[in-house]
């Protein structure tokens, strides 16, 4: 088989008829200061952590960067954005129970420290100017230190995007390559209202270095200027003969910046997957392939959905509840569809980001509505098909309209 082949069947491979959601945070580990956790400090707490639960401990580069647990999974990004990765469930309860023995085991030991926990779509310091990226430190990982150089070139915002941002990430089932299609296309249309429903800013009117009156949507502006070959919507996912095929092509062809073999890592800059196997190399490894494109959407052995913040606890429970209400509900999949018919192609769909850029909810977007109406649209559509208890975690989504600043930030679920 070839790799274009290997890639399209371990898509298919994901098919399931389970309806479950896998949610994943990640948050910035502070002192009093607002000054983030250091590197060697967190990597050895988090061996003690996991030998100490009898946990799978993960290393690279030789050192530990997370483990596995029963029911989830922790990773260090670039700068020290400590994330955990929830294993999917179809309980959004059982979701938020996991999260909290998350937060109860670690929340002392950062305290012990003088740290603490919190989520935010940048860094505090660092949107309010106080520091800029440059002030940050990469962790020593060979993954980071060939993106970094990489992004030097390609765009304006990659050391904001490394260093200084969190996001909130949610993972859905698809039961077939029709059913694939379908979510991500309805899911790209709707992801700019997801987008600033899931903003969260420290100041309402800050705004990028550069990026004139775009007060909104900071995280994704850093994203979408990082790299054009492997940022945005999925190309050719608006196409009418879009599927497995189409989407292992996008993947394959994406600049993969490294890549590790016989257990080292290298540099391997604008070179794609396809590039290697013309070379006569092997990249097996296609999780890493898939990893290397940052679009706003992942198909891997479910549909990755990248769009949102890093947001407290309470909220992200409401995203799952709004993701769940509109995915699996076969009758809210057909109204979308047809009340966004006329958005044809994911320029329209960009169009309607760039509008909230710069006018947040106020934005009008599709069909004469603003960004707000659509919001209230689409809890509205969530609403009918969640049960009442699930219905009540929409409560959290559903104050959009509260100044950022008043929000809670706790990162424990009561």
């Amino acid at each position: 088989m070839s790799l274009l082949s290997d890639v399209s069947a371990y898509i298919r491979s994901g098919e399931t008829t389970t309806k479950k959601l896998g949610l994943e945070i990640e948050h910035f580990i502070i002192n009093e200061k607002g000054v983030q956790i250091d590197f060697h400090e967190i990597s050895s707490m988090i061996r003690e952590v996991g030998e100490k639960i009898g946990a799978k401990l993960v290393y690279m580069d030789g050192y530990p960067v997370g483990y596995i647990a029963d029911e989830y999974t922790t990773s260090l990004e670039p700068s020290c954005q400590f994330e955990i990765s929830i294993n999917p469930y179809s309980d959004i309860h059982e979701i938020g129970r996991i999260y909290n023995e998350f937060i109860d085991l670690w929340s002392p030991l950062f305290a012990q420290k003088g740290y603490r926990f919190i989520t935010a779509g940048n860094l505090p310091l660092v949107e309010l100017g106080v520091i800029t990226p440059d002030d940050i430190a990469l962790s020593p990982k060979k993954r980071y230190i060939f993106m970094d150089d990489y992004f030097k070139t390609s765009g304006k915002y990659g050391k904001y995007m490394m260093r200084a941002s969190g996001s909130t990430q949610i993972s859905i089932d698809y039961s077939s390559e029709q059913d694939m299609v379908r979510k991500l296309r309805v899911l790209q249309k709707i992801s700019p209202v997801l987008m600033i429903l899931m903003e969260n800013k420290s100041d309402p009117d800050s705004t990028l270095p550069g990026a004139g009156d775009k007060k909104h949507l900071h995280r994704i502006q850093q994203w979408d200027d990082i790299d054009p070959d492997r940022t945005g919507f999925v190309p050719h996912s608006f196409d009418e003969d879009f599927g497995y095929d189409k989407m292992a092509e996008v993947i394959c062809n994406v600049p993969l910046i490294l890549y590790t073999e016989d257990g080292v890592t290298r540099g391997v800059g604008s070179k794609t997957a396809l590039d290697l196997v013309n070379e006569g190399r092997d990249p097996k490894n296609i999780e890493h392939i898939m990893s290397m494109g940052f679009f706003h959407f992942r198909v891997k052995k479910y549909i990755e959905i990248r769009v949102a913040d890093a947001v407290p606890v309470k909220k992200a429970l409401g995203y799952v509840a709004l993701v769940k209400g509109i995915v699996y509900s076969d009758s809210a999949l057909t109204l979308l569809d047809k009340e966004l018919e006329s958005v044809k192609d994911a320029s329209s769909v960009q169009d309607a980001v760039e509008r909230i850029m710069k006018d947040g909810f106020d934005a009008v977007i599709y069909n004469g509505k603003t960004a707000a109406e659509w919001s209230d649209h689409l809890i509205g559509i969530a609403s009918g098909n969640l049960s009442y208890e699930e219905k009540e975690y929409l409560e959290h989504v559903r104050a959009f309209r509260s100044d950022s600043k008043a929000q809670d930030n706790g990162q424990r679920y009561a």
